[in-house]
């Protein structure tokens, strides 16, 4: 293209052969990610597994770094290719509008000049005198030409030239002529641009920095691709539809839309899990680069959390424990991570776990509630080895500080698990849609405040999509009256509740105000519901300790000793749950360990083996071997 197109470039232009660049593009691309594959799978992971010593440890670390620079290559090239099919796409359409105007003129025999204004024949009448009114010639003009000449003109000129029927004609093909030319010159200018951002210094080294670039190459190409690609990604249709989607794409399409749009197609629920996985761990190094670029709390929050998730990913796999899947990441809102132990799709037992109060996508959520899930898959996995075990943080929970919480607790605290509960039952839906077992074993796990949020998505309508058992740990109720609320039917309703952990006894609503709304019912809801989860929680809990365990007493001699903070207490007889063993745990303060340390311990196959075990022996279908205990 030159700094000034004419319409007979762009009429001969063959954008065909910008799609054979594309296409070699795409080729360096996959043989980029074939050889990643190759590195990381024949080559780092054997040496690995046989081999010690510094020579060793020296050849990972060089194997390590061509693995990052081939994904780089990987993500380059990949947006070279859809910058390159986007542009074509773009300019066959300036193209098309542009042969069907000079089609047009053709057929009305009209003539089109080098300079693009059209020349028509004599036609029409002349009101004066009734003879043939000339031909003449017309420029084009991107908005039209409404308006003739000046009145008065001389009889004969332009003003009565315009009366020739043709003039309109000819106006209107000289002005679609002109628009197409400028459209693609228009988007010439901009795709130059893009793709002139794409390109890497001499002597590349593949660092933080690098990916902090790619990032921003990825977002140019996305706003210069959206009219080829994005409009066509089904974020409205339903889970099994966003299936059949994927299904019917071409391999090549396929592979551009992971290449620019990792962020969408990596967070999709219905898609398969092998592709979100692929694309969220390619999204997951652009993320860290944009982050990387970025001050602020929130952002070195997610950061950590991110590259501490980046590690685990390319660790080797504890002994017993399922490949790690990354079925979703972003940094919108305080943060979205979706974690699996051993594939969804694949497996016949699938569980997905829902963090509480104070999650957010930081290194603590990476560091426990991930291990959390990992624990439940090597647990499952000692009963039926066709188990994977999902950490699912795909909402805002509540946060602490306390004052915050109890500024809204009845507000906020429904608001979120509502929200959460809706994005929760569509990524369930999607796990159904792309399970590839005739009738998978698929539970639901809430934990402290995921425990409402679990609540609330079963009591939506349909309850919660494939779900045959719920489980309800360290709960502070569900909203719900009774488990036959909850959509699965009572039986296969099971709670963990530990004698010491107080976020099991809260009070109802009614009673923290009676108890003094302040400090012994919000500030004390507010601190035990997140102290579990780890963080600047103790800090939190020292401000408010003498509330806290001097309400516990109070919660436990209150009059309705089934209701709790969200409605009846799960692990109450009036609920009608099925009840399994727990530890006991620490005592809160007493033994040392700080306010709420029993309402940590549930998944924990040391700390409280009983629930770890009795947890595991549910996902993976076999409930009728776990132990039980009275309800309360």
């Amino acid at each position: 293209m030159t700094a000034v197109l004419t319409w007979q470039r762009l009429r001969d232009l063959k954008w065909s052969e910008l799609q054979d660049a594309a296409d070699g593009w795409g080729e360096v691309s996959n043989r980029a990610d074939a050889a990643r594959d190759r590195v990381s799978n024949e080559m780092t992971n054997r040496l690995a597994a046989s081999q010690k010593g510094e020579a060793a440890t020296a050849a990972l670390g060089r194997l390590q770094r061509l693995d990052r620079n081939f994904e780089y290559l990987y993500t380059e090239c990949g947006l070279v290719r859809t910058t390159l099919n986007s542009l074509a796409f773009e300019l066959s359409g300036a193209q098309r509008r542009l042969k069907d105007a000079l089609e047009d003129a053709a057929n009305l025999r009209f003539t089109v000049h080098a300079d693009g204004s059209v020349s028509y024949p004599a036609g029409g009448e002349n009101i004066t005198d009734g003879k043939e009114l000339p031909g003449g010639s017309t420029n084009g003009s991107p908005l039209g030409t409404p308006y003739g000449p000046p009145l008065g003109a001389p009889s004969g000129g332009p003003l009565l030239a315009h009366a020739n029927p043709h003039h309109a004609k000819a106006q209107a093909i000289a002005d679609r002529i002109l628009r197409a030319v400028n459209e693609a010159q228009d988007i010439d200018t901009r795709f130059s641009a893009t793709l002139g951002k794409l390109k890497a210094a001499p002597g590349l080294t593949v660092d933080t920095k690098t990916w902090t670039d790619a990032a921003a190459d990825a977002a140019a190409v996305r706003g210069a691709a959206d009219d080829y690609l994005k409009k066509d990604i089904p974020n409205d249709k339903s889970p099994a539809e966003r299936k059949a989607w994927w299904t019917s794409l071409t391999q090549e399409q396929r592979e551009e839309y992971l290449a620019v749009y990792p962020n969408e197609i990596g967070n999709l629920d219905g898609i398969p899990s092998e592709v979100r996985d692929t694309a969220n761990r390619d999204n997951l190094q652009l993320l860290i680069g944009k982050l990387e670029g970025q001050d602020g709390e929130k952002a070195k929050a997610q950061l950590a959390g991110l590259k501490s998730i980046d590690g685990q990913l390319r660790a080797d796999p504890e002994k017993g424990v399922p490949r790690m899947y990354l079925l979703g990441i972003g940094d919108e809102g305080l943060g979205r991570a979706i974690v699996s132990f051993g594939n969804p799709d694949a497996s016949r037992n699938v569980s997905a776990y829902v963090p509480g109060l104070g999650t957010s996508l930081d290194e603590a959520f990476a560091k426990n509630d991930v291990q959390r899930a990992r624990d439940t898959a090597k647990g499952a996995m000692r009963f039926d080895k066709s188990s994977a075990a999902i950490v699912w943080l795909g909402y805002d929970a509540p946060q602490l500080p306390a004052e915050k919480v109890i500024d809204n607790a009845g507000v906020m605290f429904e608001r979120d698990g509502k929200v959460g509960a809706v994005a929760y039952n569509d990524f369930m839906a999607g796990i159904s849609a792309t399970n590839q077992n005739p009738d998978p074993h698929v539970t639901a796990i809430g934990h402290s405040y995921g425990s409402f949020t679990v609540g609330q998505a079963a009591q939506r309508d349909g309850g919660i999509p494939g779900a045959d058992d719920i489980i309800l740990v360290g709960s502070p109720g569900t909203g719900a009256d009774s488990a036959e609320d909850l959509g699965v039917g009572k039986d296969h309703v099971y709670v963990g509740a530990a004698d010491n952990d107080p976020v099991t006894m809260l009070p109802s609503r009614d009673e923290a105000s009676a108890l003094g709304a302040g400090v012994v019912g919000g500030a004390s809801a507010g601190a035990v519901l997140g102290l579990g989860i780890g963080g600047p929680v103790g800090g939190v809990v020292g401000g408010v300790a003498g509330g806290v365990v001097g309400g516990i007493a109070g919660y436990m001699s209150s009059e309705d000793e089934s209701e709790l903070w969200f409605g009846t207490d799960p692990a109450h007889e009036d609920f009608g749950a099925q009840r399994f063993k727990v530890d006991d745990g620490p005592r809160p303060y007493i033994d040392g360990q700080g306010a709420t340390p029993a309402h940590s311990n549930y998944f924990h196959p040391v700390k409280d083996t009983v629930s770890a075990e009795n947890i595991a022996l549910i996902v993976a279908g076999q409930s009728d071997e776990i132990s039980t205990e009275e309800p309360r």
